[in-house]
């Protein structure tokens, strides 16, 4: 069994861990990092899962864009430790943090991932949206938390940083 809990300062260390196991080196040198340099995460749905014995099986972050004027999240990075992956864990985040993402009022999620497996919880392509390069734009997907969220949003993904 998993325990979801919110991300703390002391957890740093151990979910950057967890990243670079799970993803290929060089990942903060994918367009959607650059999009988070002198963000604060957020922090509410920055989530941790650990087994009955405090071990980290899975983590998920969620970082605040703009595109088009509006507000947004950009889902990522999720990572499940590969000892515990094919049961459920990363679905298990994906949702839950959706419906705290839900609870807290925003509207719409943005990712780049792949489709086939985003669409399971109910990710879209967002074709008038743009990442920046070099994203392949049949990866930049959205999930509406609000009926017709993302209905008229469009153009390039804009970090927070940026004003």
């Amino acid at each position: 069994m998993y325990h979801l809990a919110q991300e703390t300062e002391q957890d740093w260390w151990e979910v950057e861990a967890l990243y670079d196991l799970c993803f290929a080196p060089g990942r903060e040198a994918l367009s959607s990092y650059r999009l988070r340099d002198g963000v604060e995460k957020v922090s509410d749905l920055a989530l941790l899962a650990r087994d009955d014995d405090g071990i980290l099986a899975g983590a998920i972050r969620y970082w605040p864009v703009r595109i088009g004027g509006v507000d947004a999240l950009l889902l990522g990075p999720v990572a499940v430790h590969p000892t515990r992956q094919g049961e459920g864990l990363g679905g298990f985040l994906i949702r839950e943090s959706l419906a705290v993402a839900k609870n807290l009022s925003w509207q719409r999620v943005i990712l780049v991932g792949d489709a086939p497996y985003y669409s399971r919880f109910g990710f879209e392509l967002l074709p008038d949206v743009v990442m920046p390069p070099p994203t392949n734009p049949a990866r930049v997907l959205g999930y509406e938390l609000v009926a017709g969220a993302w209905g008229g949003v469009a153009g390039a993904v804009k970090s927070c940083a940026e004003g």
